[in-house]
């Protein structure tokens, strides 16, 4: 079982509160509804636990995908992820996807 996990920033001048209406009617919604995605969850990064100094994301992303390379071969090529996925990049600066696993 693979997780995928996204860390980003919002990009000047988007509004975390129409970032996060966003995240709970469209991308929640859409991305939750594909087969091979378990859960999806969203976090907003409020500080640090360790150490001082602003947070150096805004939002972290969380996937539970079973089957990554069916994620990754069919479920991203699909137009709903196409879609969802050019909105998100309209709100977020240079996020960094990582692939990773339980041990």
């Amino acid at each position: 079982m693979s997780a995928l996990i996204l860390t980003y920033q919002l990009k000047d001048g988007v509004s975390p509160a129409d970032f996060e209406t966003w995240v709970q009617t469209i991308d929640h919604p859409a991305m939750r509804g594909l087969a091979r995605v378990r859960s999806f969850d969203t976090y907003r990064v409020t500080g640090r636990l360790i150490g001082e100094g602003a947070p150096g994301v805004h939002y972290v992303e969380l996937f539970d995908v079973p089957d990554l390379a069916g994620f990754a071969s069919e479920d991203m090529a699909s137009e709903t992820v196409q879609a969802v996925m050019g909105q998100f990049m309209g709100f977020a600066e240079a996020p960094d996807f990582y692939i990773a696993e339980r041990l």
